[in-house]
């Protein structure tokens, strides 16, 4: 038979961003702006795209203009599925 107990030596690989907080939206909620660099598949031209993740701050830690780093995490609310991990650079 086979053991059937699960392997705890592997551990899952967490999502991991860096961004700019554009905005302090709630309390223990900050809304981060993500730029990527892209390549079009066709044209081989590389454009900038950006994309805003909600994330959970739970000491309130962050300010605007902050460069931040945040990774995934289980679900907090409807769209709060990330959370801070340091504040790189604070705005001053």
């Amino acid at each position: 038979m086979a053991n059937t107990t699960p392997d705890n030596s592997q551990k899952t690989m967490k999502r991991q961003f860096t961004g700019t907080v554009i905005s302090k939206g709630s309390d223990k909620t900050i809304n981060v702006r993500v730029k990527t660099k892209k390549m079009h598949k066709k044209y081989r031209k590389q454009y900038w795209s950006t994309k805003k993740y909600a994330v959970h701050d739970e000491k309130n830690v962050a300010h605007m203009d902050d460069v931040v780093s945040f990774q995934e995490c289980r679900p907090l609310s409807k769209t709060k599925r990330w959370s801070l991990v340091d504040v790189l650079e604070s705005a001053e």
